[in-house]
């Protein structure tokens, strides 16, 4: 550690006492990665502050000894968003985990961002009420890190991403002023503009979150197809009809191997492809609309239709899809974790291209999807020890992106840019676009040092913008008009 950290150090552990800073090479290397494991930097210095205050205080620190700062949750992010910096603090939120108001009357909560999600529905519960946002990490991931990230989920097809469900951040501003932004605030959308955005423009410490009402009735199938594309069909054929599911998820042969070998989920044998279809809502609109789910399921040549009888076998058939993505390590040394949107009526298309791409490369595709909205998670699978195994990865895995850009998707659909797809953005933004973007950075953090070297392909200092202090200003000798 360099004299400018060690010194850092000691002022933190005078502000938050030494059992809060962790600076042991070994236990720092405890949090050198979040859940992308191929993007590892010990950080120089780990504190777990246990209040607002003491965030607002670290950040204040870091600032005035011009250190760069990174905040992180559970570490369950799947693009690096988290990664730390080895000449950086590591503002571990973990320890913030108090729900700090049930407000059960106007269907809201107010929570620290080390909360866990399910624990919010947990403490709802009782009430008749839940937190929508079910990432498939839901049961160690965090509230604080939903918000970075806008996380989704399965059931996102109907409720939305996190976005849709927070009402209020209190935030530690790139500066360590503690401020709030709410829903409904005269001027910008200031709320609007921090979800999401990955950590760089502050650090969240308290976030009020809407509740939903639990529903009336809830009825799961699911439908075993000989192939993706007759799954895909049938995912059309639903929607077509104007039916919106909570949830329509698809698994495909080689991710249904995986779930079986981890979680013996009993699957039908042979399936090329299983879709899960949730409806929820007034029980005899569910009714009706279930009748019709499944039979247009066994019209698209569903082979096997299983309709969870209560809630055990519904978490059975949920057990298999949310377990996908640790469960892939069963069949695979390792693997990448892609995620890309495209357009619903494309799927069959990128399904097929994705296929043609693992078979000319040799390179394994498990695909998992939010098949209702198009968002797309291939697991793209390969042996580390085996030489430029990992590169033939990486070059399918960019593949697949290029293909949903193609299409008219996106590069992400609810795990973030972070360092593992910055150099994907000029492929879908133009340098306008990424400048503009970087000038609302520099507005929050003219310093640069929240979160540095995320989202963006190319580090930029605020004032050194290419593309819009070119020439004289287009307003200039114009000031008339104001």
């Amino acid at each position: 550690m360099d004299s400018e950290l060690r010194t850092l150090a000691l002022r933190l552990e005078a502000l938050l006492g030494s059992d809060r800073v962790v600076t042991d090479p070994v236990r720092l290397r405890t949090y050198d990665c979040d859940g992308l494991a191929n993007h590892r930097a010990t950080p120089g210095i780990v504190v777990l502050p246990g209040s607002a205050e003491q965030v607002a205080a670290i950040v204040r620190a870091c600032v005035a000894a011009g250190v760069p700062y990174v905040a992180r949750g559970s570490g369950t992010g799947l693009s690096g968003g988290a990664l730390p910096r080895a000449d950086g603090v590591l503002i571990v939120t973990a320890r913030m985990r108090r729900i700090v108001e049930l407000d059960v009357p106007n269907r809201r909560a107010v929570v620290e961002p080390g909360v866990i999600n399910l624990d919010v529905s947990r403490a709802a519960r009782p009430h008749g009420l839940y937190f929508a946002p079910d990432p498939s990490s839901q049961q160690i991931c965090s509230v604080g890190g939903n918000v970075a990230e806008n996380s989704g989920g399965a059931h996102c097809l109907k409720y939305g991403f996190t976005a849709h469900h927070v009402l209020a951040c209190e935030i530690v501003t790139p500066d360590g002023e503690l401020v709030e932004l709410a829903a409904g605030d005269p001027g910008y959308d200031l709320l609007g503009v921090f979800v999401g955005a990955e950590g760089t423009l502050g650090v969240t410490t308290k976030i009020t979150v809407r509740l939903t009402r639990l529903p009336e009735t809830v009825r799961t199938l699911l439908a075993a197809f000989g192939s993706v594309e007759a799954g895909g069909a049938a995912v059309s054929a639903i929607i077509a009809a104007g039916v919106v599911p909570a949830a329509i998820e698809m698994m495909d042969a080689l991710s249904i191997e995986a779930a079986e070998a981890a979680v013996r989920c009993s699957y039908p044998p042979g399936a090329g492809a299983v879709l899960i279809v949730e409806l929820d809502g007034p029980g005899p609109e569910v009714a009706a609309q279930f009748a019709d789910v499944e039979r247009m399921c066994r019209d698209a040549g569903a082979f096997e239709v299983r309709v969870a009888a209560g809630d055990a076998e519904r978490a059975l058939i949920w057990k298999g899809r949310k377990s996908a993505f640790a469960a892939v390590g069963r069949i695979s040394p390792a693997y990448l974790v892609q995620d890309g949107v495209i357009p619903r009526t494309a799927l069959p298309r990128v399904l097929a291209r994705i296929d043609e791409l693992s078979a000319e490369s040799g390179v394994r595709v498990a695909n998992v999807f939010h098949a209702g909205d198009g968002n797309l998670h291939p697991l793209v699978l390969f042996d580390d020890a085996e030489e430029g195994a990992a590169e033939r990865a990486e070059t399918v895995s960019g593949a697949i992106l290029d293909l949903c850009i193609e299409h008219g998707g996106s590069i992400t659909g609810e795990h973030g840019v972070g360092v593992d797809k910055a150099r994907y953005m000029p492929r879908m933004f133009s340098d306008t676009d990424l400048d503009t973007m970087q000038m609302v950075r520099c507005g929050f953090d003219p310093a640069g040092l929240c979160n540095p070297g995320k989202v963006f392909p190319t580090p930029r200092l605020c004032g050194e913008v290419p593309g819009f202090r070119k020439g004289p200003h287009p307003f200039e000798g114009k000031a008339d008009i104001f």
